[in-house]
């Protein structure tokens, strides 16, 4: 199978870290007003890359029929065991963002947070977003802001309430990784190439940029 990112995909340990660090409280609760947010009427959700599955397993409380993709066989592993755990039926695949194994038109809502800049192939991935998507269907990418600035990233992280080494870290991590971020106008750019043909960039929250995609009716 080609990789559609641009790093290893978290494994094992790595993993397994990423997931502790990501499940503060606040963030939590940040992962559940998300939810509301987001779930509104939709029936069918798809998110692609959830990592651990914390907005997976919120939205699947909210009563949607919940899909999640992601390439790390870890994460796959995490978020079955999280759904299950809460009895939540959730429908986890390993794969590839790029080469989904859903069927044409299954989905009426897709989110991708904070991991479209790692995909290699970005329109390919647009691409298939639109062909999983059913006519009238929305995808919500939301991701850093390759303009965030290192005062932005610090309050940001400091929302987390992580404390000591993780606090450092995860501020490490942000930075870098905004270095593969897109600006407003590249991911304009990448909708246009794409099948969506266009797309609304705007900014989001702190750091974050949401580039929203929606599949014309026949």
């Amino acid at each position: 199978m080609t990789k559609s990112r641009l790093s290893p995909e978290m494994e094992g340990a790595a993993a397994h870290r990423y997931a502790r660090i990501r499940g503060t409280e606040s963030q939590l609760a940040a992962w559940r007003e998300d939810a509301a947010r987001l779930a509104g009427n939709a029936t069918d959700i798809l998110e692609i890359a959830p990592g651990p599955g914390y907005l997976t397993v919120e939205l699947a409380k909210r009563g949607a029929r919940v899909s999640a993709l992601d390439i790390s066989h870890t994460f796959v592993g995490i978020v079955r065991e999280r759904a299950a755990a809460q009895h939540l039926t959730v429908d986890v695949r390993q794969g590839d963002a790029a080469a989904m194994p859903f069927p044409d038109a299954s989905f009426d809502l897709i989110i991708c947070q904070a991991a479209f800049k790692n995909f290699l192939r970005p329109v390919e991935a647009l691409n298939e977003m639109h062909r999983v998507l059913r006519p009238g269907g929305v995808a919500l990418i939301e991701d850093l802001h390759r303009g965030a600035t290192r005062k932005q990233i610090a309050q940001e992280v400091a929302g987390m309430r992580l404390t000591g080494g993780k606090a450092i870290f995860t501020r490490l991590v942000l930075g870098w990784l905004r270095r593969r971020a897109h600006t407003p106008a590249q991911l304009t750019e990448l909708a246009a190439a794409s099948r969506f043909a266009t797309g609304g960039t705007k900014k989001h929250g702190t750091i974050g940029l949401r580039l929203t995609l929606k599949k014309e009716t026949a």
